[in-house]
């Protein structure tokens, strides 16, 4: 097996657990907690979120992009981690009471706190995660990351089910943190510093404050509607905002969070020895696609039974927000690895002046549709989603010499692939003779599933070579 696909088995594998971990834990949580306290947390989420950018200040893209590491530049990154991150958190800190007033929820105050440790606590693995991820080492990453998972779904579930609301979740926020830290300690891999220093740590400094100021304006973004929603609708809706989105960040668990920690090493591997990376790119959009449309039209046919297992039938007014966000999600699937391709191909600043532009009008959006409801809000993300995803196209043409025609091509296979999948989930959500339920939701998983595999193969979908491939290795291994 090629050190490529070693490595996304294990990423992929790594995630999938995680996700299913992620899963049950939410299926406690929504049941343990009020849709005001998620909502509080969300909202704390999303601030300390801003300040997590910040507080990475680009460490980690900045040591897997580098050509050639010294012991001076390993020092000099977590130095700047850890000059950035731990005043960051002692503002934090400071503003929680302000934050607090300004929502109208006093419980707000001590989240905060409580996830303000988390800001200083991260820079003890700056280092070590992004050289693991360089070195394409992917099962110490499983390892570090599934000690987290564990560490804060166990302390999480526990304490919401001891009645602690919110804090429950920022102490299982910060208990996930603390268990990671002493793993990656465990796993440090050969030439990570235990020590900072500041020697080279300009260098570092300036490649972080364009990918800071790009990443900052780009979660300011991706934070606006809960901030937005907490503030002029309340944060119940936040809660129920939150649900639409985390469902469908299921396939970012599952699939872009799996994929991108072993694409961005790749793109940048082939940029510093002068290859093409927007061949790599392209490939990526094609399976991307071929695994984002399927889903998301599922998600969006399926959506109150699927809210009804995984969070209980209190959460069903999130169902039409899903059925409108699955269009943004759908769409912008194209160019959820196009971070990765610029900063790969040391265009940093471009990737900022792109955040830069794109979020300014989703704000916009959302602050009109706010007053009108969440349905409205959920329009705007869509709006967002298609205006961000024209700009990232015209700057990939730009510096990487994308061109329209080749991105169509790349999924050319992806779009009627979706189509049949969820014109098998449709039949079964209508088949009359099945009651609602988890009867109806397995017809239509199984459905989809085998309609999409019917056409991975009729349709000559680059990911069918990969399946035969798979076969392959899967019967050598039985004969032997």
């Amino acid at each position: 097996m090629s050190a490529l696909r070693r490595s996304l088995l294990f990423s992929f594998a790594e995630k999938y657990l995680m996700l299913l971990l992620a899963t049950l834990g939410s299926m406690v949580l929504a049941r343990a907690l009020t849709p005001a306290e998620i909502g509080v947390y969300s909202v704390a989420a999303v601030l300390v979120g801003m300040a997590q950018v910040v507080r990475d200040f680009g460490v980690g893209q900045y040591l897997i992009q580098e050509k050639e590491l010294t012991p001076d530049k390993l020092r000099a990154a977590l130095g700047a981690s850890l000059l950035v991150a731990w005043p960051l958190a002692a503002l934090l800190v400071l503003l929680a009471p302000a934050l607090a007033g300004f929502y109208h929820q006093p419980a707000l105050r001590a989240v905060l706190q409580l996830l303000a440790l988390n800001v200083a606590l991260v820079p003890c693995s700056a280092v070590a995660l992004p050289l693991l991820r360089r070195q394409m080492r992917f099962a110490a990453i499983f390892s570090i990351n599934l000690t987290h998972s564990l560490a804060q779904l166990g302390c999480s579930v526990a304490l919401a089910l001891l009645g602690f609301g919110a804090l429950s979740l920022a102490c299982g926020a910060l208990a996930g943190t603390l268990a990671a830290t002493c793993a990656s300690l465990c796993c440090r891999p050969a030439g990570a510093p235990l020590w900072p220093g500041r020697r080279g740590i300009a260098a570092v400094l300036r490649f972080g404050a364009y990918s800071t100021a790009g990443g900052l304006v780009d979660e300011a973004g991706v934070a606006a509607p809960e901030l937005i929603i907490g503030r002029v609708i309340g944060v119940a809706e936040v809660g129920i905002f939150g649900k639409a989105n985390g469902l469908l960040g299921l396939f970012n668990q599952a699939v872009t969070s799996a994929v991108s920690p072993v694409v961005f090493p790749l793109y940048a591997a082939r940029a510093r020895g002068g290859l093409d990376a927007k061949q790599a790119y392209l490939t990526t959009v094609a399976y991307i696609t071929a695994l984002a449309w399927p889903f998301f039209g599922f998600v969006g046919v399926m959506a109150e039974a699927l809210l009804d297992l995984l969070y209980g039938p209190q959460w069903r007014a999130a169902a039409p927000l899903i059925r409108v966000m699955c269009f943004s999600s759908a769409f912008y699937s194209m160019f959820s690895m196009a971070r990765y391709l610029l900063v790969a191909l040391g265009q940093v600043k471009a990737q900022a002046g792109l955040d830069a532009t794109a979020v300014p009008l989703r704000v916009a959006a959302l602050l009109l549709a706010a007053p009108f409801g969440l349905y409205w809000v959920a329009w705007a993300v869509v709006l967002g989603a298609l205006y961000r995803g024209w700009l990232t196209y015209r700057c990939l043409a730009r510096l990487a010499g994308l061109r329209c025609g080749e991105l169509l091509l790349a999924v050319a296979r992806s779009a009627p692939l979706a189509a049949l999948s969820c014109a098998g989930a449709a039949l079964a959500r209508h088949w009359p003779a099945l009651p609602d339920g988890p009867a109806r939701l397995a017809l239509a998983g199984a459905a989809a599933l085998l309609l999409w595999l019917l056409g991975i193969g009729l349709l000559r979908h680059p990911l069918a070579a990969e399946f035969a491939l798979a076969r392959r290795r899967a019967w050598a291994l039985l004969v032997k």
